[in-house]
């Protein structure tokens, strides 16, 4: 017989479901504090723009002592360092403190990667079934792993747990006890710092990973959700971003509470399903399960110019250094592609994409370079805000690498045509997405593809 946890969906589903959301504490701070020791303490942040003395750029994450300064995430470069000057800078300018001055270090995907992959490794070791959402924070189903800490057993029960569980489940740890071990474990098996939500729900466990970090662990029984939620502002809710909260709070919708007692038809006119989910969240009902995501569909990366640019040898660099990263990327997690594609946006804010597709898939580099600098060849007339690069239609069998030969016979491929690709830009509906903590943004805002 097939052991029930091996296979998604087929599990009958307890009102007494535990899910814990993981979330690392300032991750890639941490990535850094791991590698350089000494900077634990020191107010640090990880950005992009500032290390050739230029001023464009944005954080991707401060630490708490940077968050003293008013530093935050997706914060411009040059607004950090007037508000953190950097410690080398100070030490240098008689105007400034240094004991009021930080350090900046880039951002280095490749190394936060790996420690990543240690957490996922630690997270896998605690349950059966993971979803990892981000490379810092992941929901685990730990239905049959633990039991809450209001299932006790009667004295003299013998073999009986008292609302009718048996010994087996009364012997597993508590949620609390669980959520202790696991963090342990991240910050000794990793070296990084985990905040843990433990709730009946995965929106509730979202929200309590976040209640009181860092390294927090917020337990919400069930029949508590709705009462654990109910004071909490309104964007504190899973999937209420800034605009949403905006709109509510004009509907006279403040708090959790005010959303779950708000007349469902009221909130389905000014925003459609949406507006019933969050209703839904914000009264503990949430029916999902936790399932672990799929092999991704697509690779990219994407880099933007400080200004529009028109030169052709600028965009065909930038081009060439992205489908550099693509290609490497690709090999490393072993995936072969089908398609190649580029993405351009021009002044204002227009969104271009083209795409070639191959006979077959492949693990080439320089194709990925030549045909994405070939399909760039449309827009060299045009001024530049942003270029990405994309391989997708993947595939992760080494074995179905198609051979260069197989191009040359393909009689229904010709290099050079291209079709429009989706044009669709990932995010949430009406461009509220729910900002990142203060401080620390995903590195999905930098590289949008990362798993």
């Amino acid at each position: 017989m097939t052991d029930s946890r091996e296979t998604l969906g087929t599990r009958d589903r307890s009102p007494d479901q535990v899910v814990c959301h993981v979330d690392m504490d300032c991750f890639y701070a941490a990535c850094e504090r791991l590698r350089e020791p000494a900077l634990r303490g020191e107010p640090l942040v990880v950005g992009m723009g500032y290390e050739s003395g230029e001023t464009h750029g944005a954080v991707a994450t401060a630490s708490y002592e940077a968050r003293a300064f008013g530093v935050e995430s997706a914060m411009a470069i040059g607004e950090a360092l007037e508000l953190l000057p950097r410690k080398v800078d100070a030490a240098r300018d008689p105007d400034l403190d240094v004991s009021e001055a930080g350090f900046y270090r880039p951002v280095d995907l490749d190394y936060y990667e790996e420690v990543a992959a240690d957490v996922k490794a630690v997270l896998r070791e605690h349950a059966d079934v993971v979803r990892e959402v981000s490379i810092d924070e992941a929901y685990l189903d730990v239905t049959d792993r633990v039991r809450w800490e209001s299932q006790e057993t009667l004295v003299g029960d013998g073999d009986r747990h008292a609302d009718g569980e048996d010994q087996s489940t009364v012997d597993r740890p508590t949620v609390t006890e669980f959520a202790r071990d696991l963090v342990r474990a991240v910050r000794e098996e990793a070296g990084v710092v985990a905040s843990v939500g433990v709730a009946p729900t995965m929106s509730a466990a979202k929200v309590a990973s976040d209640y009181d970090k860092p390294e927090g662990l917020v337990v919400v029984e069930p029949g508590e959700v709705r009462e654990f939620l109910a004071p909490l502002d309104v964007e504190e809710i899973h999937n209420v971003g800034p605009v949403t909260a905006r709109e509510l709070r004009e509907m006279g919708i403040e708090t959790a509470a005010d959303l779950a007692a708000a007349e469902a038809d009221r909130l389905a006119e000014r925003f459609g399903e949406r507006g019933l989910e969050i209703r839904r969240f914000a009264r503990g009902e949430d029916p999902r399960e936790v399932e672990p995501v799929g092999e991704p569909k697509s690779l990219s990366r994407e880099s933007a110019f400080t200004e529009a640019t028109e030169e052709i040898a600028q965009k065909r660099e930038r081009v060439r250094s992205l489908a550099s990263d693509v290609a490497e990327r690709a090999e490393r997690e072993g995936a072969l592609y089908q398609t190649i594609g580029i993405k351009v946006v021009t002044p204002p804010f227009d969104v271009n994409t083209r795409a070639e597709s191959l006979p077959g898939p492949v693990q080439d580099a320089e194709l990925v370079a030549s045909t994405a600098l070939g399909l760039l060849e449309e827009f060299d007339d045009d001024p530049v805000r942003k270029l990405g690069v994309r391989v997708s239609k993947l595939s992760f069998d080494a074995g179905e690498q198609a051979s260069l030969g197989g191009f040359e016979d393909a009689g229904d491929a010709a290099p050079g045509d291209t079709a429009a690709a989706d044009t669709a830009e990932t995010g949430v509906e009406n461009g509220d997405e729910r900002p990142p903590h203060v401080g620390q943004a995903t590195l999905r805002d930098f590289f949008p593809d990362l798993s």
